[in-house]
C-alpha cells in the first residue's frame, strides 16, 4: 500500500502544471512498484523456471 507520505513526496517532485491523468498514473505507477517491493520483501516471487511456465501459457 502506497502511504501519505509517498504520495505527498510524489506531488512534490512533479511539475507545478501536471493534468490529473497524469497525477494518477504516476500514484498507481508507485504503488505497484510498492506492491513489488512488498512481495519480493515477503517472498511472494517466482521463480526462473515459475515464471517461464506461466509466461508460456500466455504466448501459446
Amino acid at each position: 500500500m502506497i502511504t501519505k507520505t509517498q504520495i505527498k513526496n510524489s506531488l512534490d517532485s512533479l511539475p507545478e502544471n501536471v493534468s490529473i491523468d497524469e497525477l494518477i498514473d504516476h500514484l498507481i505507477f508507485i504503488e505497484k512498484v510498492q506492491k513489488g517491493i512488498d512481495d519480493s520483501k515477503n517472498g511472494k516471487i517466482n521463480s526462473k523456471e515459475e515464471a517461464k511456465k506461466k509466461l508460456k501459457k500466455w504466448i501459446e
